[in-house]
């Protein structure tokens, strides 16, 4: 999250220390949605600051993986799903929205600490301004995998296009709920982030994005488990919902479709639903969590900082 001064808002009556309940808390967000839009646009701003691409980097990074992984996977390595890259990005974007809000949120207090001490105003704006930022560029990145579609002649699953928008929800929410909680502790704690690093790198590893969901479920099933308890893992559901939805294996040969995702192709559309109820679920509890979390702690931000 980028630091912001004092002097960058004008001065805000300051604010009494009586507790505020979750409904007026979202109350006082919505009355300072202005400064709210202000540093999501100042957030996307600094990320590019002093560099001659400036914001083309949100698009250079998905074209890259894109490109890379295409070749590796598609033409030195052919183990792989076909048309590698495209099942990357369905899911890598995804995941980069809810790692980079996360991180940034969870570091947000502490890099506008002189705005925290110095005038009051709803501090969960901050964690909120970092996942909206990590939004408008995962919007921007959304372009990148759409031109890839076009251009290999992938037709994303329209009669199931609606997925996508709990999907990017839940993702938000659970980006917001620990970016709420974790940003909290950092302030008082400052090897939350590097717990928080390592901790996203082995999420990241234990989520169906270099490798599909079809090889999680089949190793469930022979356990004798649902390939619904998969959705434990909350940015499982919508992971899956945007690989099946946008990378949709049905445009696959046979041979590459019962190869690959026998499991997912087999599934209707109640199973995706499934997993995002699960995933929903945990996320509304986190998010809960983290907003009580935060405002428990925020009464000695400016002395902590």
């Amino acid at each position: 999250m980028a630091a912001v001064t004092g002097s960058e808002i004008p001065p805000l009556v300051e604010h009494g220390s009586v507790p505020r309940s979750i409904p007026t808390r979202i109350k006082d967000v919505w009355e300072f949605r202005e400064l709210l839009g202000n540093l999501v646009r100042r957030e996307l701003k600094v990320r590019y600051k002093d560099s001659v691409l400036g914001f083309l980097w949100t698009l250079l990074n998905p074209l890259l993986y894109l490109a890379v992984f295409s070749v590796v996977f598609g033409v030195i390595l052919k183990g792989a799903a076909p048309r590698y890259g495209l099942l990357l990005l369905s899911g890598l974007l995804v995941w980069n929205l809810f790692s980079v809000g996360l991180s940034s949120a969870a570091s947000s207090i502490v890099s506008n600490g002189p705005l925290v001490q110095k005038v009051w105003f709803p501090r969960e704006i901050l964690p909120l301004a970092a996942v909206g930022a990590s939004f408008i560029s995962f919007c921007f990145q959304m372009i990148v995998l759409l031109a890839g579609l076009a251009a290999f002649g992938h037709v994303p699953k329209f009669s199931m296009l609606w997925l996508l928008v709990p999907a990017l929800l839940i993702t938000m929410m659970l980006a917001t709920g620990l970016g709420l909680l974790l940003g909290a502790y950092n302030v008082y704690y400052r090897d939350t982030m590097h717990f928080l690093e390592l901790g996203l790198l082995a999420w990241f590893w234990f989520s169906p994005i270099v490798y599909t969901f079809d090889f999680v479920g089949r190793e469930l099933e022979s356990m004798g488990l649902s390939s619904l308890v998969a959705g434990l893992n909350p940015m499982i559901g919508p992971m899956v919902a945007f690989q099946r939805v946008l990378y949709n294996p049905e445009n696959l040969s046979e041979a590459d479709q019962a190869l690959h995702f026998p499991l997912m192709l087999d599934q209707g559309m109640g199973f995706f639903v499934g997993l995002l109820a699960i995933s929903f679920v945990f996320s509304f509890v986190v998010l809960l969590l983290g907003i009580r979390t935060f405002a428990r702690l925020e009464g000695d931000f400016g002395e902590a900082i």
